[in-house]
């Protein structure tokens, strides 16, 4: 019976003797290891249920799942092999929960700035844990406003199933700070219990109470359309607002709770603290939440709110443009969750939320880029990716999960953002506009120019109904996605070498049922050997440049040299003019001009590299004469390449060539050791 995929990952990793520590997030194992070089990452990254494998600085390494991480956690976890290893036995470490252990693994691994690399974990690591119960309420209420709008059920707020459905969602949102607490107190390895009993304070219909109490004093704020209320408290002054959906109290409430309690531990006998730590916490940190950081929190939400607001409404075309073009780079470094914090203040504050459309912008060209490698992989037989794709592209449009996508895909292949962030800017100038000329109004009757909602949704395909003016929106997130995926099928995602790999594997796939395939042509060709012309058959290929020819071995590239892109030469040019080696298409022209794809009518495909990690040089040097998809004959110049200023750039000038589907064909013999002119005979062909 075939290994699990908890074993084989493992195995993969190095072995459990390997793993220092192990956690998970939403989508991705993370491993703290003894020695990052054990890793294979061709073999994770081409195995089945895995969508990527992503080094990390120091000895982490991450290892994307998807949604059912959690799963393959406890998997690897019961796995007898890693028993007391990473905290998962009898040992101390199994009394750590997964943030203790994950704290400590990020913890020998900081950036320069370590207080603001603690401070964003400080963010990802109180809202992480809550994000499925967020989905399933954005869910809800996208499901619920759809069937608004479709007139399948009333839009009455008095009816009593109307109230028993709104509750469903509206728990998760009115009590959010509660679990914020919660995640926050146990980030900074505070009793977790103890933060959320403090911060629930706060919302106790007897705090929530003082409000109607006849010495308290109101004012009506009507920028915000809120209440602010002073209660006199044993002859204190105490501001009251509505906590509810706040999330930047319990942020601070958790900090300062973090000092009392670390502090009282200090100084009161280990016999006791169990009484009397959370006995003086509640005393002192419920007084000064109440009375200090509890204002202080919502004027720190308003005022962003408030600032951000006014920059959509001020500069509404730099707003909906400037948001899209930042989430491709904050999602990777967890520096999103502060605008998530603030998407969810604005609700609270201003009752609607101005920045998710233009998130939803973002995401939607992510999707639509993961959609054009999925056509890709389809087209190439790259089984690996289609599944890696398949996966991500079903966890965005369903679920608004952007990590799939960034980890299995988009980091691993660069080139993906160059043409993802044309998509995400052409979406946020399509919202601005739209945005611009057809205001929404909102539930206060407030004229707001972009796209509002009055929900925390993750934005995917179920949850469109939720924005106010939807049809703006949904052309947004469609002209994002379609130039997205349009500029992946026109220009691909990999650069040739990745495409050249792609294609030698599944030639090599071809040619394990070469049996019934041969027997299969040969049937075809027998029926219509007297209708359909016969392509020339391709016996040689030619030296692109003159030179010295040398063996793959000896060009001092490992990846040529281990024949993963096919049979081939190396040739050490004497002469600056590149040629077409044979007749046929341009399959691939590099933009930086060091590579090029050719594939002959009878299917011969031959990949020209010039140099060696020339690439780097983005094409300095290089004056290429063909492009993409154009049909050149043998002799016909290519590229011509500066020389010299490949050796000053300190790069190698051997040109390398190769025949991609070397696995489909007879023998493919190199002929080296020999000095050559452009168009000589370099590479015999047998089919």
């Amino acid at each position: 019976m075939a290994d699990s995929l908890a074993s084989q990952i493992i195995t993969a990793i190095g072995g459990p003797e390997n793993v220092r520590s192990l956690t998970h997030c939403a989508t991705r194992l993370r491993f703290e290891l003894a020695d990052a070089s054990k890793v294979d990452q061709n073999a994770l990254e081409h195995m089945k249920g895995v969508l990527g494998a992503v080094p990390q600085s120091g000895d982490r390494f991450q290892v994307v799942i998807g949604g059912g991480v959690a799963t393959v956690y406890e998997n690897i976890m019961h796995l007898p092999e890693m028993a007391n290893v990473g905290g998962a036995s009898a040992s101390d470490d199994a009394q750590k929960s997964n943030a203790d252990v994950k704290a400590e693994a990020r913890s020998k691994a900081r950036g320069k700035v370590a207080w603001l690399d603690s401070f964003f974990e400080y963010l990802a690591d109180s809202f992480r844990p809550i994000l499925g119960v967020l989905l399933g309420a954005s869910i809800i209420i996208a499901l619920v406003n759809l069937l608004i709008s479709l007139n399948v059920i009333p839009n009455d707020e008095a009816s009593a199933g109307w109230v028993f459905v709104k509750a469903i969602w509206k728990g998760v949102f009115y009590f959010l700070p509660i679990m914020v607490a919660y995640n926050a107190s146990k980030k900074l390895k505070v009793d977790p219990w103890l933060g959320g009993a403090i911060m629930a304070i706060l919302m106790t219909p007897q705090f929530t109470g003082l409000m109607d109490a006849k010495t308290t004093s109101c004012v009506e704020n009507a920028a915000l359309g809120t209440k602010s209320c002073t209660a006199s408290i044993f002859g204190l002054p105490m501001s009251l607002s509505d906590y509810s959906g706040n999330v930047f109290v319990p942020l601070l409430m958790a900090a300062v709770l973090a000092l009392v309690y670390h502090g009282l531990k200090k100084i009161i006998p280990e016999s006791v603290q169990l009484v009397f730590v959370p006995f003086f916490c509640m005393i002192i940190v419920g007084a000064l939440t109440a009375f200090i950081i509890g204002p202080i929190g919502v004027w720190v939400g308003n005022g962003l709110g408030v600032g951000l607001a006014w920059m959509n409404t001020h500069a509404p075309f730099i707003f909906a443009i400037i948001i899209p073009l930042l989430y491709p780079f904050l999602v990777p470094l967890g520096l999103h969750w502060p605008l998530n914090a603030l998407m969810l203040m604005n609700i609270q504050t201003l009752g609607y939320d101005f920045i998710q459309g233009p998130m939803g912008v973002w995401n939607f060209a992510c999707f639509g880029a993961t959609a054009g490698v999925l056509f890709l992989a389809v087209r190439d037989k790259d089984k690996d990716m289609r599944q890696t794709a398949l996966g991500a592209l079903a966890a965005g449009l369903l679920g608004g999960v952007s990590e799939p996508s960034l980890y299995g895909i988009h980091l691993r292949y660069k080139l993906v953002y160059k043409r993802m962030l044309v998509g995400c800017g052409l979406g946020g100038v399509v919202i601005a506009v739209l945005g611009w000329l057809f205001p929404s109004v909102t539930a206060a009757g407030q004229t707001v120019h972009g796209v509002t909602t009055t929900a925390f949704a993750f934005t995917s395909l179920l949850t469109i109904p939720v924005f106010n003016q939807m049809w703006v929106y949904a052309v947004s997130i469609a002209v994002s996605f379609i130039t997205s995926f349009l500029l992946i099928i026109t220009f691909d995602y990999r650069t040739p070498e990745q495409k050249a790999e792609v294609l030698a594997r599944a030639a090599a796939d071809q040619k394990a049922a070469a049996p019934v395939a041969v027997a299969t042509a040969t049937k075809i060709e027998t029926k219509t050997e007297t209708t359909a012309p016969t392509a020339t058959s391709t016996t040689v290929v030619n030296a692109p440049v003159a030179g010295h020819v040398i063996a793959l071995d000896e060009t001092g590239d490992p990846v040529f040299a281990s024949r993963a892109l096919g049979e081939g030469v190396g040739i050490q040019p004497t002469d600056s003019e590149v040629v077409a080696p044979v007749s046929g298409v341009l399959q691939t022209v590099a933009e930086t001009g060091h590579a090029f794809g050719i594939k002959t009518d009878d299917g011969v495909e031959v990949l020209v590299h010039v140099g060696i990690d020339t690439v780097k040089m983005n094409g300095e040097g290089f004056a290429v004469k063909v492009k993409a998809n154009d049909r050149v004959n043998a002799g016909d110049p290519l590229v011509s390449v500066d020389f010299a200023k490949v050796k000053e750039a300190g790069y190698s000038t051997t040109t390398l060539m190769t025949v991609l589907n070397t696995a489909a064909l007879a023998s493919v013999t190199p002929k080296t050791g020999i000095d050559v002119k452009a168009g000589d005979e370099v590479i015999d062909i047998q089919r």
